[in-house]
């Protein structure tokens, strides 16, 4: 098994767990508040592939891992998405406020399982001697990814910029003029999102708005989620 593998593995199944998990929280949270449309599409569910977006789910994430491997040979930092969850607005119960609980179920499935993923140190150094050193060191470093692509992703989506997670919040509580001028910019989101995050970086040496996002951020996010687990000694 070449020395990187495990590595690669703990990377990607924090990553596919955080994003299956995010999109997956979304249709439950729509059904839970009237609209079936997820679940008519067959995306409520807990399996990777109903989710997986070629690009930002296997392109993107793939090419950071591997990046990173080769460069620095560990994974520190990744980004991706899903393919959207379909929610039809007017189908739920209250759509104002349904689809501002909508939005919020993704972020907050990742804050969920960042803190069950800071717990699993626990039980892994408590079961050491019985696991052995090698799958106990997989599990710890699948941990420590775990906590790190869920904030990333949770703390990204709530950014307040449609079609993110935050942009759908924020037109929820908006006044009306200011929430609809917002809402018009979700068929540009993306773009915008791809435009500021990678190609200005490219143009601009000195922009680098993921580093300052991990450092000012994430960073004391994971610091938080470890003081809540107990784990404050392991900074």
């Amino acid at each position: 098994m070449p020395d990187w593998f495990p590595e690669a593995a703990a990377a990607v199944l924090a990553a596919v767990f955080a994003i299956t998990f995010h999109e997956a929280a979304h249709g439950y949270a729509a059904l839970a508040l009237g609209d079936d449309t997820a679940r008519r599409a067959g995306r409520i569910s807990l399996n990777p592939i109903r989710h997986v977006d070629p690009v930002g789910t296997l392109l993107v994430p793939g090419i950071m891992v591997l990046g990173q491997l080769l460069t620095i040979g560990r994974v520190e930092a990744m980004f991706g998405w899903a393919k959207p969850v379909p929610v039809d607005i007017l189908r739920l119960r209250n759509p104002r406020w349904g689809m501002v609980l909508v939005a919020a179920a993704g972020p907050a499935i990742n804050a969920a399982l960042a803190f069950s993923a800071a717990l699993l140190v626990h039980a892994v150094l408590a079961g050491e001697g019985v696991m052995g050193p090698d799958l106990a060191e997989f599990l710890l470093r699948f941990a420590a990814l775990s906590i790190l692509a869920n904030l990333v992703l949770g703390l990204f989506n709530l950014l307040p910029l449609p079609p993110l997670d935050g942009g759908r919040i924020m037109v929820g509580l908006l006044p009306r003029a200011p929430a609809i001028a917002l809402a018009r910019l979700e068929p540009y989101g993306l773009l915008i999102v791809i435009g500021v995050l990678f190609l200005l970086p490219m143009a601009i040496p000195a922009w680098d708005p993921m580093t300052w996002f991990v450092r000012h951020i994430v960073a004391p996010a994971y610091g938080v989620v470890l003081s809540a687990a107990g784990l404050g000694g392991l900074r």
